[in-house]
């Protein structure tokens, strides 16, 4: 293919209708989202036979697990987006198959320091948790496995972010679907033994994670190496370029993504300073976040892709048309679900519990701080809008004020004896501020001219 020539493939990016090109980047995206969060509470469940120890050892790694899983799929993955995404856009061909092979690279660097750090630093981490005898020692079998292929992890999903990014992204839904197909009898079988094969216990739960990574990545390499497809993955000599390419907007993601988990941690402990009620009932209602999130995520994928594509193309009237689309249905799509919530609170909080108690703590989380979601959807779009724009230290400081606002003020609040409602009004004006400070910054770094 002509390195100058746009893909015919990848051409309705730039130039189909917006809301159903979005609408076809996105579907494929919420498949392997619902098939990956299918096979976690399947998971959860098999792991729950096994008991308390168990049970209470996965809760110490998953947060871990999950910081892995942002900066790859949304942090260092959105610098591989991104930089793919200009140079298909550009018409560069070579440039993105180039891209490609250094973000195998970085695949390998990232994945060693994970595997480093969880052998390493995982006994006095989990420890420092409060894990204790049997718990620790599954913590660490678990930890073990999950963490030793963590360069697999990352390779999968770094190519995984390209193929979207290159408007492949059926691929990707095919192998989440046929992988939670190969869980579902996988992990319970290695888990809690079946015939010939013996019990593993949590460590047969960290096999069945990687066989389903390394089965991934074989098929995604044979798809990429022959070179019929949108990218193809070849060897190239190592070049600082591509990495500044990448790292430019993924490093930035990535600590974007630390400042987040941090957010949470701080209000959920801050929280837990009114008792085991307050906990349970934040707790259950913040779930709705973890159903939330993904969805606005599989969103923001298209919207990355689209807007680097049209900027690589410098059409830059239609980077700003979908980032100001993008905003919009955050922020809607956002309110729609604060709107339900707050009519119709026993909806959620009933499935969960039946404590007044806990019931009260999650419906006060709902009036107080669920109306402001729309501004957290609005934000979260702008940022995806923002690592296509390649202009990163407006959504930074956002998260770092967000930060600032939400787990300052918690902590302050419940230290002073507040009332909980207070800590929950400090959460909803971080938000309000997350949402507010993205749409300055991507205000101010629109393209000229639009």
């Amino acid at each position: 293919m002509n390195s100058n020539a746009v893909d015919p493939r990848f051409a309705a990016i730039l130039s189909g209708p917006i809301l159903p090109t979005l609408a076809r980047l996105t579907l494929p995206v919420i498949v392997v989202i619902l098939a990956q969060n299918f096979v976690a509470v399947l998971e959860a469940y098999w792991v729950s036979q096994l008991g308390t120890e168990a049970i209470a050892a996965v809760a110490l790694v998953l947060p871990m697990v999950l910081l892995m899983g942002a900066m790859s799929g949304g942090g260092i993955g959105g610098g591989v987006a991104a930089s793919i995404a200009r140079a298909k856009g550009a018409g560069n061909q070579a440039l993105a198959n180039e891209l490609l092979w250094h973000a195998m690279l970085l695949a390998v660097g990232f994945g060693i320091i994970f595997t480093a750090a969880a052998l390493l630093g995982g006994p006095l981490f989990y420890a420092a948790l409060g894990a204790r005898g049997g718990t620790l020692s599954q913590a660490l079998a678990f930890s073990g496995w999950m963490f030793g292929g963590s360069v697999i992890f990352w390779m999968v999903n770094l190519i995984g972010s390209a193929l979207r990014a290159s408007g492949e992204v059926k691929l990707p839904a095919m192998v989440s679907i046929g992988g939670a197909v190969l869980l579902i009898p996988l992990s319970p079988v290695l888990i809690l033994g079946w015939g010939p094969v013996p019990a593993l216990g949590i460590a047969g739960a960290g096999i069945a994670t990687l066989l389903y990574y390394v089965g991934s990545l074989i098929i995604y390499v044979r798809w990429l190496r022959r070179g019929d497809g949108p990218l193809h993955l070849h060897w190239h000599p190592a070049r600082a370029a591509p990495v500044r390419a990448i790292m430019g907007v993924g490093l930035i993601s990535a600590f974007g993504a630390v400042l987040s988990s941090l957010t949470l941690i701080a209000l959920t402990g801050s929280v837990g300073q009114y008792g085991v009620e307050a906990v349970a009932g934040y707790g259950i209602a913040s779930r709705v976040d973890n159903l939330m999130i993904p969805l606005l995520f599989a969103v923001g994928t298209g919207v990355l892709t689209m807007v680097s594509a049209a900027s690589g193309a410098g059409l830059h009237h239609r980077a700003w048309a979908v980032t100001k689309l993008a905003g919009l249905l955050g922020f809607l799509g956002a309110a729609l679900i604060s709107a339900f919530l707050l009519i119709v609170p026993e909806l959620w909080m009933d499935r969960f519990t039946s404590d007044p108690q806990v019931f009260a703590a999650g419906n006060l989380w709902f009036r107080i701080a669920s109306p402001f979601y729309c501004f957290f959807g609005l934000g979260l779009m702008l940022y995806f809008a923002a690592q296509g724009l390649g202009q990163m230290r407006g959504p930074l400081m956002a998260g770092v004020i967000r930060l600032a606002i939400t787990a300052g003020g918690a902590t302050w609040l419940a230290a002073h004896a507040a009332p909980m409602g207070s800590v929950f009004a400090a959460a909803a004006a971080g938000t309000v501020a997350y949402g507010l400070v993205n749409m300055l910054a991507v205000w101010t770094a629109r393209p000229r001219g639009v």
